[in-house]
């Protein structure tokens, strides 16, 4: 019997994953830099794991508070990814052994959200240590070009569905 591709492989051998998209009143989104890292590649959007139980909408705006200090009652969902997104971690990656655990990589539910605050309402250093130590506000169409090399197909993806958004959030003066 063959081998299968990895783009095959079942989903139950991604970690179960949320990731956010938050639009501002100019039609740009949040991009955070992961903490301690430098070079062009090490941006993405806010994400992380669901919990056992929790549904993914709730772990998306747990996530976010978390990670950017950002309250629901700042953000406005408008729109998400149908099904899961996955990506594959390289065989070269150096993830911590108790993140990396069995998982092959990671599956993940995107989310778009309207951010209704203001910068002050972003906060990266609620947690210790913090998983972001820089955040800015950047065009949809950039985000690829910041993240890890293997993430971008993903990105690009997330791009092609959210851009939608872009005029829908942007404030007429």
């Amino acid at each position: 019997m063959g081998k299968s591709s990895k783009s095959e492989l079942p989903l139950e051998l991604y970690r179960p994953n949320v990731a956010i998209v938050v639009f501002n009143d100019r039609g740009k989104v949040l991009i955070c830099r992961r903490a301690g890292e430098i070079g062009n590649d090490c941006w993405q959007f806010p994400q992380g794991g669901i919990d056992k139980g929790e549904k993914p909408l709730i772990a998306a705006y747990r996530e976010l508070y978390e990670e950017t200090g950002i309250k629901p009652k700042h953000l406005k969902k408008i729109g998400k990814i149908k099904g899961w997104v996955a990506y594959t971690f390289p065989d070269n990656i150096n993830i911590a052994p108790n993140k990396r655990k069995h998982w092959l990589g990671q599956k993940q539910k995107w989310f778009a959200m309207q951010f209704l605050g203001k910068d002050k309402h972003i906060n990266l250093a609620l947690q210790n240590p913090p998983e972001f130590d820089q955040w800015s506000w950047v065009e949809l169409a950039d985000s690829p070009e910041m993240v890890i090399k293997w993430k971008r197909k993903v990105y690009k993806k997330v791009v092609k569905k959210f851009s939608k958004f872009i005029e829908q959030t942007t404030v007429k003066s």
